[in-house]
């Protein structure tokens, strides 16, 4: 089969030759990398992406770029045709990636990429030399499922801890989501950046979000400072991309997709993950993304499955050469 391949940048079209022949993308982050090839590009972000033809038909595709909020390593991805696989053109692909990768502006040539667990991926990435630096759960939590935890109060009944609706334009809420972001990406430390561009990422119309909550505690001591108590817990709600589709309607079960961050430092972060969930899921499921390094958030959510409050939607890897 070797002889008759032959390797090309990415030309616009090739992703509807492409989608005739793949099957669907078997994860979130495989679409999200699908979505990512696209014509080489010397400006930022820095790419390169290749087509391998057999006998002049398009079926396979591989990617490499820069990403300026995780510097450390390039993001590079790699999918062949189910009917094409193991025949050696993806280590072609990548091979060929990790070439191109020598001339990124940056200097890094370390790759990094996504895999689902149970996928032919994770076999092939290791084989490349590939290891595994994270795991990473997109994980389901049913409507109703989640025990209330009440606020507390003091002695006299006087509430000590609030939940309050906040603008997604708050710098104060900008700067919890870039702690929490930077504490549970220890593993692979973002590139220091403006609070600007974290509220662009995160928390504007353009990242798609739509509602923010957040847990506030010592708001009596606060309040007396003219205050409003610092925020320990917080969720970002996310209208999904496909709701602009055309003909596109939401299915009566559909989850909404959440950011639930907390402050890592706070005793009671397990109790101030609940105090959010449980009023977030009282009538509508949520999907929430957790990573091993985010400890109490991991705990909890691995307490709820066992109670079959929640459901592991994705189980992925992430993986570095």
């Amino acid at each position: 089969m070797k002889n008759d391949l032959t390797f090309r940048p990415w030309q616009e079209g090739d992703d509807l030759e492409l989608l005739q022949i793949w099957p669907d993308a078997e994860s979130t982050s495989a679409a999200t990398f699908r979505a990512s090839f696209a014509p080489d590009s010397d400006e930022s972000p820095w790419r390169r992406t290749l087509v391998a033809e057999h006998k002049g038909v398009a079926i396979a595709a591989a990617t490499v770029y820069e990403t300026s909020l995780h510097a450390e390593h390039l993001w590079a991805y790699v999918e062949v045709a189910p009917d094409h696989r193991r025949g050696g053109i993806g280590t072609e692909l990548l091979e060929r990636l990790r070439r191109l990768a020598q001339d990124s502006p940056s200097g890094v040539v370390s790759l990094r990429s996504k895999v689902d667990v149970e996928s032919d991926a994770v076999e092939f990435a290791l084989a490349q030399g590939f290891k595994k630096i994270q795991r990473t759960r997109v994980v389901r939590i049913e409507a109703g499922a989640v025990p209330g935890v009440p606020l507390h109060q003091n002695e006299e009944g006087e509430m000590t801890q609030a939940i309050e609706d906040i603008a997604t334009g708050s710098v104060e809420l900008t700067q919890k989501v870039w702690d929490f972001y930077q504490r549970s990406h220890q593993w692979d430390p973002p590139a220091q950046t403006s609070l600007g561009r974290v509220n662009r990422l995160f928390l504007s119309d353009e990242a798609e979000a739509f509602g923010a909550l957040v847990l506030r505690d010592d708001v009596l001591s606060a309040r007396a400072n003219g205050k409003k108590g610092d925020i320990k817990a917080f969720a970002v709600s996310y209208r999904p991309l496909e709701h602009d589709m055309p003909g596109f309607e939401v299915e009566d079960d559909a989850a909404t997709e959440v950011l639930l961050g907390y402050d890592f430092d706070y005793p009671q972060a397990r109790e101030a993950i609940l105090q959010m969930l449980s009023p977030l899921a009282a009538q509508y499921p949520v999907t929430v993304e957790v990573t091993e390094s985010m400890e109490d958030l991991s705990i909890l959510i691995d307490q709820l499955i066992k109670m079959g409050a929640a459901s592991v939607v994705e189980n992925s890897f992430v993986v570095v050469d």
